[in-house]
């Protein structure tokens, strides 16, 4: 059997259909399986590169615990994390979720909960390259992003 968390900080592009391969490969006990990809956007042409930064293994050791807690939460079989960081390009791969379960709510919940905590608890620092060669500055983080998460705190 498959490790059933695998995370990864990498500078190297991952194959989506290869992780999902990964993940299930031997696994009978799997129903469905979500996938989340994240991509570098262009911002209407203004983007010309993304600088993604993270402090070396404090940010594998946050995904793994929250991944640890989406598996405990929503029952999960299995769950993929991968992101990466240098210098990204519009239309590149920032960061992969993969998530298995017998049934898919769980799945789909799961790949929720693991990118709303990935976004605003793990150490990474965006840098944004305008596509005219000026440098645009840190990225900050957005209230949407702490909105999403709060859905998942317990309710009072």
């Amino acid at each position: 059997m498959n490790a059933p968390v695998t995370v990864r900080v990498q500078r190297e592009d991952f194959d989506l259909a290869a992780e999902v391969a990964s993940l299930s490969r031997d696994r009978g006990d799997i129903g469905a399986v979500v996938t989340f990809s994240g991509l570098c956007r262009d911002e209407a042409g203004v983007l010309g590169a993304l600088e993604l930064e993270h402090y070396p293994g404090m940010a594998e050791a946050e995904i793994e615990r929250i991944c640890h807690e989406a598996m405990t939460r929503f029952g999960l079989q299995a769950a993929t994390a991968i992101h990466r960081y240098g210098k990204i390009m519009p239309g590149d791969n920032i960061v992969l979720v993969v998530t298995a379960s017998p049934h898919r709510q769980a799945a789909f919940d799961g790949a929720n909960f693991i990118m709303d905590f990935l976004k605003t608890s793990a150490p990474f620092w965006k840098k944004e390259h305008r596509a005219d060669g000026s440098t645009g500055g840190w990225v900050s983080a957005k209230d949407a992003d702490d909105t999403a998460r709060s859905r998942w705190s317990p309710k009072d």
